[in-house]
Formats: C-alpha cells, sequence, structure tokens
C-alpha cells in the first residue's frame, strides 16, 4: 500500500508535535476513542504491518506497572534511547501505528494505564483533533503514519551511549 504525504497531514504532524507528552498521549487516545473503528482495517491488514512483533512490545509494557507504561509511552514520544524505544524504532510506520493502538485497545481494557476519568483535552488539542477530524480517510491514516514514525530511536542511527551500554 503506498500512501502520499500532504502539506495538511504534515502541518498537522508539526503542530502535534509541539504539544507536551501527556497532551500527545491524551490527543492519542482520544483519536482511539473517535476514529479506532475506522483506522483499525488500515494499520492490522496492511502490507507492511508485522502483527507478532507489535504485540510482543505490547505484552511487554502490558506487563509493567501502569506507571512505567506511562513512562515508556513518554519515552517513545520523546525519543528517549531506551531499550523499549530502540525495538519501537526498528519497526516499519505501519507496525508502530498497530503499537499505538494496541496501547489503546490496553487503555479501553485496562491493561494498560487508562486516562484519568473526567479527563479533557486542552482547547488547543481539541482544535487538532476537529482537523484531523475533517480531513479524508487516507489523509487521516497519512497524518497517523507521519505522526508515530519518529517516536521512538532508531537504533541504526544514534551512537552507542556509555552510560546506558545503548
Amino acid at each position: 500500500m503506498t500512501y502520499t504525504t500532504s502539506n495538511t497531514a504534515n502541518d498537522l504532524v508539526e503542530a502535534f508535535q509541539q504539544l507536551d507528552a501527556d497532551t500527545q498521549l491524551a490527543l492519542f487516545w482520544f483519536i482511539y476513542k473517535e476514529m479506532g473503528g475506522a483506522i483499525t482495517p488500515a494499520a492490522p491488514g496492511a502490507s507492511t504491518v508485522s502483527p507478532a512483533i507489535a504485540e510482543g512490545i505490547f505484552n511487554q509494557i502490558k506487563e509493567l506497572p501502569h506507571e512505567e507504561q506511562l513512562n515508556v509511552q513518554r519515552d517513545l514520544i520523546c525519543r528517549r534511547n531506551t531499550q523499549f524505544t530502540r525495538e519501537y524504532g526498528a519497526l516499519s510506520d505501519t507496525t508502530k501505528l498497530l503499537v499505538w493502538y494496541l496501547l489503546a485497545q490496553g487503555m479501553e481494557n485496562a491493561s494498560i494505564v487508562p486516562m484519568p476519568p473526567g479527563y479533557q483535552l486542552a482547547e488547543e488539542a481539541q482544535q487538532l483533533l476537529d482537523r484531523l477530524k475533517q480531513m479524508e480517510f487516507e489523509q487521516q491514516i497519512t497524518f497517523l503514519r507521519d505522526y508515530v514514525a519518529p517516536m521512538g530511536v532508531d537504533p541504526a542511527a544514534v551512537e552507542l551511549d556509555p552510560e546506558t551500554g545503548l
């Protein structure tokens, strides 16, 4: 499956990335809640997805205490050099999207740290969600792939950190 980039999707990716990590996580949750049913077929069934690998990463995260699960997600967004972020960084963009989809499903069934009850999106984040909902389906998928692609750490692109051994 090929996909194209658009200035609209690129602008939206940049706007999302300007938000702090916790707001990005919340926004991702609201995207899943609002659009998860439409996005589901695009990620798990795509030709470049590796479901077993995505599920393996998800299961590793799921086994952690909730606070550590949240920290792993923050590390992915902030591109901190950890074992999880390196494993994630080596995935295809579509497999990365599936990891986030699985995390959202885990939040829904409480196997992953859930959203705090009554959480309200910040106005800026709500505006970004509204912009995304107005896009065509293909643009939404392009945006989501472009958004998750740079998260984590590409292990082939970083030098060895003598402090962590990574």
